[in-house]
């Protein structure tokens, strides 16, 4: 099953308008976006409702909404139905209960009625009754999108005789030149009784002997790009679905087949997964991609067929070229069985593993910068990145060496982290409880431009005893692919490889956040629009990061000159890009036209960092700067705002207002309106009378960061550590029971606090 859900808006598709040439499926799912031809296969359990007798209205409505949305971005779209016997047989259930109450109270004379009973409905007999209905009720739906519609009712016979065969496929491709979406179902009325499934094999050879296989067959006669079907099922599994370690597939490819144990069909239609993997097989020979998705899962049925389109994880994707290397969903296994064997290592064996990255980072140093420079060579050749992302992306010799410092100060701290018992209690007479630290389980960082965050975060995992799955920018691959193959040398020291992955398949973002079940945490490390995506895709992993660095230094009336020029400077332009950089200077209103203000803006203006005007200030000004669109603007650049308060409590409420709760600084000489302002202000950081580029890992002494945290839960500020443990709970007892200490029970609770075990840490 799919079970994934994402609230990313639909984008317009881009790179439609030519066609495909025909005869080789897509490779990876992201080209779905490309498909021009679709069909939309609905089977009777999404068309149907839960008793059988009658449609899924709301569920067709988002389906017809969904599949006029890519009909309107000029895609040909066409539906192959099934419904019409769920239709009739409502319309005839109704019509005999109609008739008997009218003949039973002419003949029994009395007002109660006897009992009524339906009789079995012929399935043909049903489909001739719900045909007309079915198709009136689609050509109502499109048309609230001005969208016209075609009934085609087709049997086996419209493909195997030739003449037959040959108007088919003249009327579809009419419809599809005059945009009219082609609404296509067997013709039930007088199709034959279904019999199993004996062909499906070869190009030329294909019965259609349920919606699955006409699908199927039109797909390859139109040159079709894609193929939707959808069912009740959320895709393929490799067992059936419901039973112990059941697990969708995810990317199913022509050789897997014989791994697949199949189980029953669903509630109603005559086919099953057995006939849908078949057909979308057949289809798939024939140079048709196919997703087999849920249509019935009411939290993604009004975006599962644009999300499909999009190139997003739903379903299983049917692909002809298998990677070579393994899965996202692969790596996220051998990451977690990895980690756990990590996390059972003595803590001085995984000081080992970090002190050999660190030596490796020194040993292979000219093989590193000589990837980065290739990272760095095309994406100066690209144009794509700004300057201060071109210096994140940059590698030298001696962030190299301040990296291997880092990496053997966390080599220090792994020695007190997994394992570590925080509190003992005796509970009762031979009854301790201890609560001790362990790794969260499974991290996903995500990471732009910045391949020094690779063994940064690498050898904070490895410390706390945590898998690592890692995803970084494509402009840093070169580089990032070496650190991996250095920090995977380093982990082989002590059996653990696996438990550190680096996600190089084409995966998105968005699908990566989807992986709940196999993920814990996700870590983004780069642009708070980066951050801001994760974390509206993230809607069942927990994210630790920060939306957005809106960090503030306030000039009191009291600060000194020389600190207040050398904080601002330090704040804004020691590093512009990086989220701990001033964006907003708040400026005590009796400072104004002093000299402490005027050698602050000449500072700034022989810095070249443009200035923009807060309302308040601008109102002081004769000529301003350009007065600022908002308040909360992280510039990320040589820019900044400035703004007037009226007193350092003003300033704290403006911070509380527009910040974003990451670093802000109070510059002053009185020490109690210091002490005021870092009691009051809540954020990760406060400083006083210090750079807010202090806010770092690194800084701190945690030895490096995996990001800076603005959540008021778990970790905040820069996350080290201490900030990748969490706690689980260890009584050790002799046979105790609950019902000993009851009312009637022979003991009694103790909760007595006994002292808690010190590491040695020489």
């Amino acid at each position: 099953y799919t079970g994934g859900q994402c609230c990313i808006s639909y984008c317009l598709v881009r790179d439609i308008s030519l066609p495909r040439p025909h005869g080789k499926s897509f490779a990876h799912r992201s080209e779905l976006k490309q498909a021009k031809r679709i069909v939309v296969k609905l089977g009777s359990a999404v068309v149907t409702r839960g008793d059988e007798c009658g449609l899924a209205l709301g569920r067709l409505a988002s389906i017809v909404e969904q599949v006029a949305m890519l009909q309107n971005q000029g895609r040909e779209m066409m539906i192959v139905t099934s419904g019409a016997v769920a239709f009739g047989k409502q319309r005839l259930r109704h019509e005999i209960l109609l008739s008997q109450s009218v003949r039973q109270a002419l003949h029994s004379g009395q007002n109660q009625l006897k009992d009524m009973s339906v009789p079995v409905l012929e399935a043909r007999a049903c489909a001739a009754a719900g045909q007309s209905g079915l198709m009136a009720l689609y050509e109502a739906m499109f048309t609230q999108y001005s969208t016209c519609t075609a009934q085609i009712l087709v049997t086996n016979l419209d493909f195997h005789d030739e003449q037959k065969r040959r108007n088919l496929n003249s009327t579809l491709h009419e419809l599809l030149r005059m945009n009219i979406v082609p609404i296509i179902n067997t013709n039930d009325a007088v199709v034959p009784p279904p019999v199993p499934s004996s062909d499906l094999q070869g190009v030329n050879v294909i019965s259609i002997k349920d919606n699955d296989s006409l699908a199927a067959r039109l797909a390859v006669e139109m040159k079709v790009d894609l193929l939707i079907a959808l069912s009740d099922v959320e895709g393929l599994y490799d067992s059936p679905p419901g039973t112990d370690d059941a697990k969708l597939i995810d990317t199913f490819y022509p050789g897997d087949q014989q791994s697949i144990t199949y189980g029953t069909k669903s509630r109603v239609g005559i086919g099953g997964m057995e006939a849908k993997v078949k057909a979308a097989l057949w289809a798939l020979q024939g140079g048709t991609s196919v997703v087999i998705a849920n249509g019935t899962h009411p939290k993604v049925t009004g975006h599962v067929i644009t999300d499909i389109v999009e190139g997003k994880k739903v379903g299983t994707f049917f692909s002809e070229v298998k990677p070579a290397g393994p899965t996202v969903e692969q790596q996220a296994e051998m990451a977690r069985q990895g980690g756990r064997v990590l996390a059972s290592l003595l803590p001085e064996e995984r000081g080992e593993i970090i002190c050999r990255l660190a030596d490796l980072l020194t040993e292979k140093r000219e093989e590193i910068l000589s990837a980065n420079r290739r990272d760095m060579e095309l994406a100066t050749a690209s144009g794509r990145l700004s300057q201060p992302l071109l210096n994140r992306l940059s590698l030298s010799t001696s962030k190299l060496n301040s990296l291997a410092i880092g990496l053997r100060q966390i080599a220090v701290s792994s020695r007190d982290s997994v394992g570590q018992v925080l509190r003992r209690t005796r509970v009762a007479n031979n009854l301790e409880l201890e609560q001790i630290t362990v790794p969260i389980g499974v991290l996903l960082v995500i990471f732009e431009s910045r391949p020094d965050c690779l063994p940064q975060v690498s050898a904070l995992a490895i410390a706390s005893g945590n898998a690592l799955l890692l995803k970084g920018g494509k402009e840093a691959a070169n580089t990032n692919k070496i650190l991996h193959q250095l920090t995977q040398e380093a982990l082989s020291m002590h059996g653990v490889k696996d438990a550190i992955q680096l996600v190089s398949t084409r995966e998105e973002v968005e699908d990566l956040c989807r992986l709940d079940k196999l993920i814990d945490l996700i870590i983004p490390r780069g642009s708070s629009q980066l951050v801001r995506d994760i974390q509206r895709a993230a809607k069942g992993i927990p994210v630790l990061g920060h939306s957005e660095g809106v960090c503030h230094v306030y000039i009191d009336s009291e600060a000194s000159i020389d600190k207040a020029v050398d904080i601002v400077k330090d704040s804004k332009c020691d590093y512009p890009a990086a989220c701990n950089a001033m964006e907003t200077l708040l400026i005590h209103r009796d400072l104004l036209r002093t000299p402490i203000f005027d050698q602050i803006i000449d500072m700034l203006r022989t810095e070249e960092v443009k200035i923009h005007a807060g309302p308040r200030f601008a109102s002081y000004l004769t000529f301003s700067p350009n007065e600022v669109k908002s308040l909360r603007t992280e510039y990320g650049d040589l820019e900044c705002c400035i703004e007037v308060v009226d007193s350092m409590q003003d300033a704290v409420d403006h911070i509380h207002k527009y910040g974003s709760s990451h670093t802000d600084v109070i510059v002053t000489e009185n020490e109690e309106t210091a002490e005021q302002f870092l009691q009051q202000l809540d954020s990760a950081c406060v400083f006083w009378n210090a750079s807010s580029r202090f806010a770092d890992g690194y800084r701190f002494g945690l030895g490096a960061e995996v990001g800076i945290s603005t959540a008021r839960i778990h970790a905040r500020g820069p996350v080290g550590l201490e900030g990748l443990l969490t706690t689980k709970w260890v009584l050790r007892g002799e046979g105790h029971t609950v019902a000993d200490f009851s009312e009637q029970g022979s003991m009694k609770y103790l909760h007595e606090n006994l002292p808690v075990p010190q590491r040695n840490l020489s």
